[in-house]
């Protein structure tokens, strides 16, 4: 899907396959305004009564979604399950906003659930799903994936984020939800998930920049081992502050190229609080 527009908020984001042509990694992006009619969804819940779903729809036109997925692995086989994530996904929200109003946890359940049941015990998918709103708030889930990071404009550099203000959880298929495993009637195993919750960041002030990104950027590495992050990373962004979001990646990405060859898939998206 296309973009999310917001005002206030510029966003830009690419997935870049390490063999050119599919890869693990995916991005869906969840533009509540141009995706699905708001208004008609609306003006049902409150024919039938559903004030409170009403009300949490309303406030979708504030915010935008943005999932980001990473298979492990290169080939055609992950990207067929990044695909399989991507339509999984968005019928999911579909009867998410018609429930509750709004995407929840219960969405996410049932997706660890499905590949948990239906995945290889080999293959996992690292994924963080995060909306943003006008005013610059940030909430998200995250399963494994690298936490988003946020840089200042009035101080020039990356804002700490604590591990006590995030929530960490296993990738998506690899242990099951127990919530949901036994309502199915599954065998116990040894393990389950804790349920899934949101974490929220309220970094962002005018000027400020959030990335979101794969473990392609995070761990991306010259043979000798040196490190693109985070100060190569941060002093790019010190450049380029000033710049939109789409300028803002193009020039991370560019650089990034000549900081060393790319070694896995590249997922970056770049939100710009203006």
């Amino acid at each position: 899907g296309e973009i999310p527009r917001l005002p206030g908020i510029d966003i830009y984001g690419q997935s870049i396959p390490l063999n050119g042509l599919s890869g693990g990694d995916h991005i869906v992006f969840v533009d509540f305004n141009h995706r699905y009619d708001l208004t008609a969804r609306i003006d049902r819940a409150r024919r039938e009564g559903q004030d409170a779903v009403a009300d949490r729809l309303e406030r979708n036109r504030q915010r935008a979604g943005i999932l980001l997925a990473d298979v492990s692995g290169h080939q055609l086989t992950d990207a067929l399950m990044a695909a399989m994530l991507h339509q999984a996904f968005l019928l999911g929200v579909e009867y998410e906003l018609r429930d509750h109003g709004e995407v929840t946890t219960e969405l996410f359940e049932h997706l660890n659930t499905r590949f948990y049941q239906s995945s290889s015990q080999f293959k996992f998918i690292t994924m963080i799903y995060g909306e943003i709103t006008t005013a610059g708030a940030f909430r998200f889930l995250s399963a494994a994936h690298p936490q988003p990071i946020v840089f200042s404009r009035e101080w020039g550099r990356l804002v700490p984020i604590g591990n006590d203000r995030t929530t960490h959880f296993p990738p998506i298929g690899t242990m099951p939800s127990k919530k949901n495993w036994e309502a199915r009637g599954g065998r116990n195993p040894h393990h389950f998930k804790e349920d899934y919750s949101i974490s929220e960041l309220n970094l962002m002030g005018w000027g400020d920049i959030l990335l979101l990104f794969s473990d392609g950027l995070s761990e991306h590495a010259t043979a000798a081992d040196e490190f693109y992050f985070p100060e190569r990373l941060t002093e790019v962004l010190r450049r380029n502050r000033s710049l939109g979001a789409r300028e803002i990646f193009e020039r991370i990405v560019e650089d990034l190229r000549q900081f060393a060859p790319l070694r896995d898939d590249l997922s970056l998206i770049v939100i710009k609080k203006t």
